[in-house]
């Protein structure tokens, strides 16, 4: 129960932080934000706000929940992060910015040849392409080929397929790392699986487009 609020604790302190910045609009400047401590977080956060002006975040998180990501990220100092559906790359660099800090590596599944690449490109536009490794085709079948421990995983794909994501990544989450789901309003039998396995505790942040928050207890 105390993981879960310390969780609790985060997502309210990102949903204080995306209020005030936004200050009645939606306008981001990441040269001026002050979540942008250090050069790299400034780089990261220019090409992130470059897509979202160049409309190159097709089926990516909203800025809110890639918030989320950062800092749940860090907070779990996570070594290694997983993701499931790249797409181009938007929620990943959110990732970047907790890696930067943890020294940690993040492997992404992409089943689009034409996303992944361009993912590519603006990893290396922000200047993490070391810390990120692209996965391309089903992954489905591709996560077989992981090894743990996980510290973070982060399923945003197809939304009939996140129960059997779940249930191959699971086993090597380690206890007290996290599965974070995308729009989990679309994927009520993934929401039933960490509602009611005693071994989860989860929490939902709408503050953006519906995150899961699953803490592995153990």
């Amino acid at each position: 129960m105390k993981h879960t609020f310390v969780i609790i604790g985060i997502l309210l302190e990102i949903a204080v932080v995306s209020f005030s910045q936004q200050g009645g609009t939606s306008d981001f400047s990441p040269l001026t934000s002050p979540l942008a401590k250090t050069e790299g977080e400034k780089t990261i956060l220019s090409v992130l706000d470059e897509m979202a002006k160049t409309h190159q975040t097709y089926l990516s998180v909203p800025r809110q929940d890639g918030e989320a990501l950062w800092l749940l990220t860090e907070a779990v100092d996570a070594k290694q992060v997983v993701e499931i559906g790249t797409s181009t790359g938007y929620s990943a660099l959110w990732f970047c910015l907790a890696l930067q800090k943890t020294g940690g590596h993040l492997t992404t599944f992409e089943i689009n040849h034409q996303r992944a690449s361009l993912a590519r490109q603006h990893f290396k536009n922000a200047g993490v392409e070391n810390l990120v490794t692209v996965v391309e085709g089903d992954a489905h079948e591709q996560v077989a080929k992981l090894r743990g421990p996980i510290d973070v995983a982060f399923i945003d794909a197809d939304k009939g397929g996140y129960v059997d994501y779940l249930n191959k990544l699971l086993p090597l989450v380690r206890p007290g790392g996290l599965i974070l789901a995308h729009n989990v309003d679309m994927a009520p039998d993934y929401v039933k699986g960490v509602t009611s396995n005693a071994d989860l505790e989860t929490i939902f942040y709408m503050q953006g487009a519906g995150l899961g928050v699953t803490l592995k207890k153990r």
